[in-house]
Order: structure tokens, then C-alpha cells, then sequence
């Protein structure tokens, strides 16, 4: 993994001025040497300059970049972010072409496949990745992300030259481009925050890649496109033969993205989901007489202050222990401390240049950096329940006709503590109606499907383009800012192409949540875990962390200038944190309820402030 980052205008001259713009460049990867710290280069031409930072995975020594290849008497150069996991497959389409790549490096394989392959070499990359090629003698600036947006990509144009980044502290290193916030950027914090609508960068002017997309720069202008987007089909398979289909596809998933020139570890919590990569990870490995080292999480003191609720019904470090002597793995128990956590929530926002899944993220991000301590690559379960259907709301009637994000199906409790003169201007409401009806109407209905199976459709895509998201935002945010490759095998785009489509009768066959999952996982997982009722991350339920956030936002509060007085409404905010908060009613889906919202008004003050973001409302 690595940071990438650059600048376009194809009218420019940016090497009459080359040290003025190599150290923008450098500038720019430097501000995120925490994603790839191995190594940095650039690339400058007239019209260009590419930035890059190194995590080295796989061809240590030959994978530098920017890399740079030729065909004809043009010149090439790429710069990329990501893993690419079909290179046996790729480098056997090159050398039925008569190309050999020089290097093992997956850098030039894309290079290669692009050269070789043309525009369509983009549906043949199964992997994660967010990359840019510079085609020199025409001018041409091509920007690629993955399927899923896995792995980031932010631009934005000034002055008439397109800036990119990996993350968007990098776009804020070239000169003139600021951190202003309009009505559409508020909407996004606090009407669908932490989640966003895919394309947008919240910051004004700022835009997101979207996932499966690729824009073209030339002289013409820019242009994007689409190469990838889930299609809604009849599912033909019978039931078993579904069942083994996606045996094969989740276990070829885990298998294919273990690729790496160091070592790779597992986050294991006991539950369907990581048990099964781990499962496969530590059966790989054994056949190579090999031993997984897995991590789990929990927090100080959950034990004492633990209470089963209807999101939460039991603690992971029981089902976490069976795990570990059913694979026989190197295991490692990490515990954050509340304070840990607390302190830790703008160093979360640093790590997203946003606010996030306040300590959802925090905890995380702290959890990261010890693992990357010993590792460099994970493999996670990260998106099995957005794919398969493992949240409430693909199950309770409510959520099915609730109408809007099933995750936040109520505005009220975020809109009582914004300043009522500001809420007027910012017509919440129908922002994120627009948003929701713009997402479902991107996804069609098969004929004969009745409004039950409809909407639990369009939820299902909806997790896929907003919750899904979010969640890959804060896998590969909190891992990066420790250097630490997050690899996320249900993620696979073969692998959720074909669930998608799977009917609710199957995917929920007697009424067992993940049943699809659960069979195809049959003989690989002790009954135990493979039919364990879903819990979700943990966090800290110490009553002391809840009260310690409280002082804190009081404090910011009273502080002169405190950006966020302007945003919300002081009274309501007081009168929220005097009151006892619910956890069992979840603001944001199932892990942030009443500290969790304390801990995003911190979050957003601070980014406010960090980031001297100008409103312009």
C-alpha cells in the first residue's frame, strides 16, 4: 500500500518552474508518509506531476515508483495505491503477447496491461487500488479506483489544474487550494455523516473517485466513466449448488488476497465473518508449515460494565478464545483503555481529515497501530454482513419501509442540537432525501419482485454504496495511518456480484441470518462460532468514558472563538449532555449512540479548527 498524488493542466509549464513545483510534490507525499514510509519519488513534466509514497509488500526491492515505461517513442508513468491479486493471470495474458514485465511488481503489471490490453485492461485487475497513468507525448492523465473504494482517491480543479490525492490533507499542500465548507458540505456531516454520498469530499470543490470509475484529462477537458456497477439479474443456482458456488468464492478470496512478500496476520473477534478468513488463512499457512498470528479487541474493563443488549448480546473473548485452539494460531489480545480511546479521537480525525465513527474509529485507529508494530498486512471480515444481509434492518419490517437510510432513520436527534437559524438554511431533510432517492434509483427492480423483495434490494445496495463505504473509509484510514495494509476479502467484486443477487429466501433460509455465508462455511468453523448471533465491534461500555467525553465538550464550549458554538444550538447541547444516553438506540447504525454523538460534536470542533475551514453558507 502507498499514497499517491499529483497535479494536471495540460496547458501548464510546470518545469519552467521546477523546484517550485518538486517541492509541491514532495510536500504532498510527505504529509502522507504514514501510508507508505518505505519510500518516496517523483515525477514532473510540463503538464504533470505525479507524487508517490512506498509501503513495500511486494517486490521489495524493484517496485519503486513513480514508474515510468515506454511504447513506440511515447513514455508512460504510473503511480498506484493498492494490491493487485490475478498476477499470475495477468502475466500470463502479457506473455501470450510476447511482454515481459521486468520486475515481479504489481506497478508494472497494470502499466504492462494497460500498454497492452488498452482501455478495457481495467475489468481484467480483480484487486484494490486507486492509480493514475500519465501518458507523456499526449498529454493524457488517466485516474482509476476500484470497484468498491476500497483504497481513496480525492481531486479537485483550481485555477484550472486538477489536483489529486490519496487523502485529502494532500490536495490542501497546493498552493491556493482551501478548506471551505458549504450548505451541501454540512448536509454531508451532519445529515449523512459519518457516512458520505459516494463522489463527494465533503470540502467544497473537493470530489471523490467514485467507486468503479475512471476520469480521463486532456486537453478536452475531464471526463469520467464507469467500468464497473452492480446489476440486479435473476439468480438462476439451485439452492446447494449456491451454497457451494459461494463456498468456492469466499475461500478463493481469502486465498488470493494472502499474496505478499512479508508477513500476514488476521483481526479475529469470534464471530462468522473473521473466524472464516482466519480459518482459511491458518490452513493456508499450515500447509506451508507456517503459524497465523491473529489479534483481537476488547476494552478495560468490558467485562465489569458489559451488558448484553439487542446490538450487542454477548462479549467476543469467549468465542475469541474456542477460535484460537480450534486453529492453534499466534495470538494477541489488545485492549484500549477509555482514556486511550478518548485521546485518541482527533488523531481519528487527522487519519480522515473528516470526522468519523468518532471512537468507533478512534479505538480502531489505536488498535492499528499495534498490530502494525509486528505486521504489515491483515485480513479482515470486514463487509460480510453489508453483503450477505447481517444488520437488523434486512429484517425488521420498519427498516424495509422506514423510506430513507435505514442506518439513520430518524434526523431528529442530530437536528436538536443545531443552531435553529443554520438548520432552516440547510433543508436537511430533503438533502438526504435526494441522496437516498438518487441511490435507489441507480439500482433496478427485477419484474415479479413484490415491495418487500424491492426494498430489501435497494437496502442491500445501499449498504453496498453508503454504509459498506464508510466502514472500508475507516479500514483503510485507521490501518494506513500506521502503515499497516488492510485487506478485505468479502469485498471481492466477483464474490458480492454474485451475492447480490441471491434471493432473501436463501440468503435467509429459515429465517437464519447469513445462512448462505454460515453453510458455505460448514466443516471449516466449529457449530458455535458458525452459528453465533451476529455482535457487532466492540466498544468501551465503562461509564466513565461517557462522562470524561461530556467534560470535555463542555470545556470546548467555553472556550473563545470555539468554531463549533456557530453550528449548534448551546442550550440543547447542554441539555443532552446532562441527560443519561441510550444505548440501545443507536443514532448511527448499530455502534454509535449517545457517546458516540459527544464524541462527533469533538470531532467536528476540532476539524473545524485544525483545518481553519471557512463556512460559505
Amino acid at each position: 500500500m502507498c499514497s499517491i498524488a499529483g497535479f494536471y493542466d495540460s496547458a501548464a509549464l510546470f518545469q519552467a518552474r521546477q523546484p517550485e513545483f518538486e517541492h509541491i510534490l514532495r510536500q504532498m507525499g510527505q504529509c502522507q508518509t504514514h501510508r507508505g514510509p518505505d519510500a518516496s519519488g517523483v515525477f514532473l513534466s510540463d503538464a504533470c506531476g505525479l507524487s508517490h509514497t512506498r509501503l513495500s509488500i511486494i517486490d521489495l526491492k524493484n517496485g519503486s515508483q513513480p514508474m515510468t515505461r515506454s511504447m513506440g517513442d511515447s513514455l508512460y508513468h504510473i503511480v498506484y495505491n493498492g494490491e493487485i491479486y490475478n498476477q499470475k493471470a495477468l502475466r500470463q495474458a502479457l506473455f501470450e503477447r510476447d511482454v515481459l514485465p521486468k520486475t515481479s511488481s504489481d506497478t508494472e503489471l497494470i502499466l504492462l496491461s494497460y500498454l497492452t490490453l488498452g482501455p478495457s485492461f481495467i475489468n481484467q485487475l480483480d484487486g484494490i487500488f486507486a492509480f493514475a497513468i500519465y501518458d507523456e507525448r499526449h498529454k493524457i492523465l488517466t485516474l482509476y479506483r476500484d470497484s468498491f473504494g476500497v483504497k481513496p482517491l480525492f481531486y479537485t480543479v483550481h485555477n484550472g489544474t486538477l489536483v489529486f490525492s490519496s487523502e485529502l490533507k494532500g490536495l490542501f499542500c497546493f498552493p491556493g487550494v482551501t478548506a471551505k465548507l458549504d450548505k451541501n458540505g454540512l448536509n454531508e456531516i451532519f445529515g449523512l455523516g459519518p457516512a458520505r454520498t459516494p463522489g463527494s469530499g465533503v470540502f467544497a470543490g473537493i470530489h471523490e473517485l467514485k467507486p468503479g470509475s475512471f476520469m480521463t484529462c486532456s486537453s478536452l477537458g475531464y471526463v469520467s466513466d464507469t467500468y464497473f456497477k452492480l446489476t440486479s439479474r435473476p439468480h438462476e443456482d439451485s439452492y446447494e449448488d449456491t451454497i457451494e458456488k459461494t463456498r468456492f468464492l469466499v475461500t478463493d478470496a481469502i486465498k488470493r488476497q494472502m499474496v505478499s512478500d512479508v508477513p500476514v496476520c488476521t483481526f479475529l473477534s469470534g464471530g462468522v465473518d473473521s473466524s472464516l478468513v482466519s480459518a482459511v488463512c491458518a490452513g493456508e499457512l499450515k500447509a506451508q508449515g507456517q503459524i497465523l498470528t491473529t489479534y483481537s479487541f476488547d476494552f478495560t474493563e468490558n467485562d465489569k460494565y458489559f451488558k448484553a443488549n439487542s446490538f450487542q448480546p454477548s462479549m467476543d473473548r469467549p468465542y475469541v478464545d474456542q477460535m484460537v485452539s480450534f486453529l492453534h494460531t499466534d495470538h494477541h489480545y489488545l485492549e484500549c483503555s477509555t482514556q486511550t480511546q478518548a485521546d485518541t479521537l482527533y488523531e481519528s480525525v487527522d487519519a480522515h481529515d473528516l470526522p468519523c465513527m468518532a471512537d468507533v474509529d478512534s479505538s480502531l485507529l489505536y488498535f492499528c497501530s499495534e498490530t502494525a508494530k509486528h505486521h504489515k498486512v491483515v485480513l479482515t471480515g470486514e463487509c460480510a454482513d453489508e453483503v450477505f444481509g447481517g444488520y437488523p434492518w434486512f429484517h425488521k419490517e420498519s427498516f424495509l419501509n422506514c423510506g430513507t437510510f435505514p442506518w439513520t432513520p430518524d434526523l431528529s436527534p442530530r437536528k436538536k442540537l443545531l443552531n435553529p437559524e443554520l438548520l432552516n438554511k440547510l433543508d436537511m431533510d430533503g438533502y438526504v432525501k435526494n441522496a437516498y432517492e438518487t441511490a435507489i434509483s441507480e439500482i433496478a427492480v427485477l419484474p415479479g419482485e413484490n415491495s418487500t423483495e424491492v426494498n430489501r434490494r435497494r437496502i442491500g445496495y445501499l449498504n453496498i454504496r453508503f454504509f459498506m463505504q464508510t466502514l472500508l473509509n475507516r479500514m483503510d484510514r485507521t490501518s494506513m495511518h500506521s502503515g499497516l495494509e488492510a485487506r478485505v476479502p468479502f469485498a471481492d467484486r466477483t464474490l458480492v456480484d454474485y451475492v447480490f443477487n441471491i434471493p432473501w429466501e436463501m440468503k435467509a433460509k429459515d429465517g437464519v441470518v447469513k445462512n448462505v455465508l454460515r453453510q458455505a462455511a460448514r466443516t471449516l468453523l466449529p457449530d458455535e462460532i458458525l452459528f453465533r448471533k451476529k455482535s457487532p465491534y466492540p466498544k468501551t461500555y465503562h461509564p466513565y468514558y461517557e462522562k470524561l467525553l461530556a467534560d470535555r465538550l463542555r470545556a470546548v464550549l467555553e472556550q473563545p472563538g470555539c468554531p463549533l458554538k456557530q453550528l449548534v444550538d448551546e442550550t440543547a447541547v447542554q441539555v443532552f449532555l446532562d441527560k443519561a444516553k441510550d444505548y440501545g438506540a443507536p443514532w448511527y447504525g448499530q455502534l454509535m449512540a449517545g457517546p458516540q454523538m459527544i464524541a462527533y460534536l469533538l470531532q467536528v470542533e476540532y476539524w473545524l479548527r485544525k483545518y481553519k475551514v471557512e463556512l460559505v453558507i
